[in-house]
């Protein structure tokens, strides 16, 4: 067993605090990285809390990971010691079922093993996160990372970018398209920075007017404050589709209000407690509210490929791991441009 050192919450109750635990060895198609760096998601926190379902304790969170590959096992051909490697949401699946053999393993119909705060294949092994100084993963679901961009800003991509990336190509958003990005986080940031790459015209919905220079920046061309009536009056029946990436309670049926004949309201984000959506908000213009979760492996590797050919990485803040507890503080009041990532040099 390889020895581990971490970040652990013991119970929902408890601060994070130092951990070691074992990983198991590396097997004939595995690879073994180091961790460079870690993104922090706002998902970490609320599976620490269990505020989407019980959680498996002690919990090493971290699912936006980064490093350098120091093992691969005898089967392995993909990889080689030295490369940069990454892995995102999941670390295995079923591999055999329908969404498994259509590249759609984040819906393997039989559970696909997520990163931490799941069990592996044989349902009954946990599974750790990055916010630990190595992992060990099968290689089908370990991401080449290219050596140009910031390797930091890149960590985030591998959550942030590919649930933002993989709705926009899903629904082939692009030149033509009125998109609006509810929310401007660390998922809408980067809603933002692909929706412009693709080519659509691009508006922030956003309850924040001190956002808009933020969002100038990053490229959005609009910016509508969704607390002033006459914003919203204005931007009604313009929107082709929402990328919805807010994880608070708010009025769907507002947002549904703004959209085309025909337009998608696409969920990214999960708030808490279920939405009251009223039926006419939906038939009035044949509207569709949708879903979608993070991408697939082959979708991912596409997601990293376009991000090294058009240099586009996450805005983020590196942090200390022991600053952890005050990141999460800051995270829930907002108050980060736009994405904490963890130097795991500091472990």
């Amino acid at each position: 067993m390889i020895t581990t050192k971490a970040y652990a919450a013991q119970d929902e109750k408890t601060p994070l605090a130092p951990w070691t635990f074992e990983r198991r060895e590396v097997g004939p198609h595995d690879v073994q990285f180091d961790i460079l760096f870690c993104g922090v998601c706002h998902s970490d926190l609320h599976q620490i809390k269990n505020d989407w379902f019980p959680g498996i304790f002690p919990m090493v969170p971290g699912h936006e990971i980064v490093g350098r590959i120091v093992k691969v096992g005898d089967h392995v051909k993909n990889f080689k010691v030295g490369d940069l490697a990454g892995t995102g949401c999941m670390v295995d699946s079923c591999h055999v079922c329908e969404n498994c053999k259509r590249d759609l393993e984040q819906y393997c119909l039989n559970g696909s093993s997520q990163t931490y705060n799941g069990l592996e294949q044989d349902g009954k092994t946990p599974t750790y996160g990055g916010y630990s100084n190595t992992i060990v993963v099968n290689e089908d679901f370990v991401l080449h990372i290219s050596e140009g961009l910031n390797l930091a800003a890149v960590a985030p991509l591998l959550c942030a970018g590919i649930t933002t990336y993989s709705p926009l190509r899903h629904w082939k958003v692009g030149k033509g398209h009125k998109l609006a990005v509810l929310g401007l986080g660390g998922l809408g940031h980067m809603a933002v920075k692909f929706g412009v790459a693709f080519g659509a015209d691009v508006t922030i919905l956003s309850t924040s007017p001190k956002k808009e220079a933020d969002a100038k920046k990053l490229g959005a061309h609009h910016f509508v404050v969704t607390t002033d009536e006459a914003q919203v009056k204005a931007a009604s029946g313009t929107f082709d589709f929402i990328l919805d990436t807010v994880s608070a309670e708010h009025d769907f049926n507002m947002y549904l209000g703004l959209l085309r004949t025909d337009g998608v309201h696409i969920c990214v984000g999960v708030p808490p407690k279920p939405a009251a959506i009223a039926a006419f908000s939906l038939l009035g213009g044949r509207k569709s509210l949708a879903g979608s979760g993070i991408g697939g492996i082959k979708e991912t590797q596409e997601m990293l490929d376009f991000c090294a050919a058009n240099n586009i990485v996450s805005d983020i803040e590196m942090i200390d791991i022991k600053d952890i507890q005050t990141a999460y503080d800051r995270m829930v009041k907002g108050d980060v441009r736009y994405r904490f990532v963890i130097d795991m040099a500091t472990l």
